[in-house]
């Protein structure tokens, strides 16, 4: 696999995460079967694609990455669906996650 397969891989597992967060969230406890099954589904392919990733990519760039797009997606999906508060502060400090996931892909491989 090349590099450039290995960085799409990780960045479909950092949106399946968010989809799963998602998904947790929808499930309400797990309690809704549908979107219990879809958390399932959607956590197996975000690891099934980061461990590939894996095999290319540096473990310590690949893993900042990767929590990074899932802490941001999430936010921005708890903003944007969940009407959570988008205070100053935190689109802030969203800027400040995405510079570094940028800076860590720009040094990384």
């Amino acid at each position: 696999m090349t590099a450039g397969i290995a960085w799409i891989l990780l960045m479909l597992s950092g949106l399946l995460d968010v989809a799963w967060a998602m998904s947790v969230k929808m499930a309400d406890g797990y309690s809704r079967f549908g979107w219990s099954i879809a958390s399932f589904v959607l956590l197996a392919t975000f690891i099934y694609c980061l461990g590939k990733s894996l095999q290319v990519l540096p473990l310590g760039t690949a893993y900042a990455v990767w929590t990074g797009l899932g802490a941001i997606g999430s936010i921005l999906v708890g903003i944007v669906i969940f009407r959570e508060p988008a205070t100053v502060a935190r689109i802030f400090w969203i800027g400040v996650t995405l510079s570094g996931i940028v800076g860590l892909k720009l040094t990384g491989s």
